[in-house]
């Protein structure tokens, strides 16, 4: 029940039936019976029996998904957490190390620093949402063209779209490692996926620009029936390995070793230097 659902504002009924107490409608422990998680006895029907990526998503969506749907994000985890300190949020975690503070606070940092517009977990909400939004434009007859050119901010000569082009390299090396994983595990290229191969395709031809693994992972998803915002949930600690890796590394050496800076390599640009004037 959301908020804006009540009668009035000053309306308290909600509120008191809520007073000392802890409500949950996903789960919980309960002495003597076990612990349940939307229904299911997380003991009896998962432990053993299911992934926890099944399990992740659960929680994440409320459904339990197909095992092979579980083993999909089992594998698209690893192609988007890799142990590189020069990737932003690693650069966190690495600098924690060398700091030496504990691993679950360079672990938190740097996987909140996903939460951004451009890079990370946040852009999937982006990317899903531009491929479901252009695949009902296209269901209504609107050309793959128009859906490139229309609405899309244009930067450079280049439309902007979010799963589209990559900043320093062309191309992406984990498309090709996901579509073998899509195949292996009996996924066929739905409706979202072919339309993004298609804008894939004039990109290519008209703007030397591709598709990324966020326009891949948008297209594929959305042919799951999974939302944006579902998919911002089920991302939520995608970097976290990557992220501990890197503070692994530096914690492990001499302190503050870890992109060292002497004082001269910073360039002062402010006001000269000035005397404290006497009382």
């Amino acid at each position: 029940m959301r908020i804006t659902a009540l009668n009035t504002i000053n309306n308290t009924d909600y509120w008191d039936q809520r007073r000392g107490k802890i409500i949950s409608s996903k789960g919980g422990w309960k002495i003597g019976q076990g612990v349940f998680s939307h229904g299911y006895s997380m003991m009896d029907d998962f432990v053993g029996k299911t992934s926890y990526m099944q399990v992740v998503m659960l929680n994440a969506t409320g459904r339990l998904p197909e095992r092979n749907l579980a083993d999909w994000l089992d594998a698209i985890f690893i192609c988007l957490s890799w142990p590189d300190p020069r990737i932003w949020c690693n650069q966190i975690g690495a600098l924690a190390g060398t700091t030496q503070t504990s691993v679950m606070a360079a672990t938190c940092a740097g996987t909140l620093a996903t939460d951004a517009r451009a890079y990370g977990v946040r852009p999937l909400l982006d990317g899903l949402a531009f491929i479901q939004k252009a695949f009902q434009e296209f269901e209504a007859g609107t050309s793959v063209e128009e859906i490139v050119l229309s609405g899309n901010r244009v930067r450079k000569g280049k439309p902007e779209i979010m799963g589209y082009a990559r900043p320093i390299a062309k191309g992406d090396e984990r498309i090709p490692a996901m579509e073998c994983v899509t195949k292996q595990l009996g996924f066929s290229i739905g409706k979202h996926l072919s339309l993004a191969y298609s804008i894939d395709e004039y990109l290519t031809c008209h703007y030397d620009e591709g598709m990324n693994i966020n326009g891949y992972m948008s297209g594929f998803l959305s042919d799951q029936g999974i939302t944006p915002e579902e998919s911002y949930r089920i991302f939520s600690s995608l970097v976290a390995s990557g992220v501990t890796a890197c503070y692994v590394d530096t914690r492990d050496k001499i302190p503050n070793s870890f992109l060292p800076l002497r004082c001269d390599d910073i360039v002062y640009e402010g006001k000269s230097v000035r005397a404290v004037p006497e009382n």
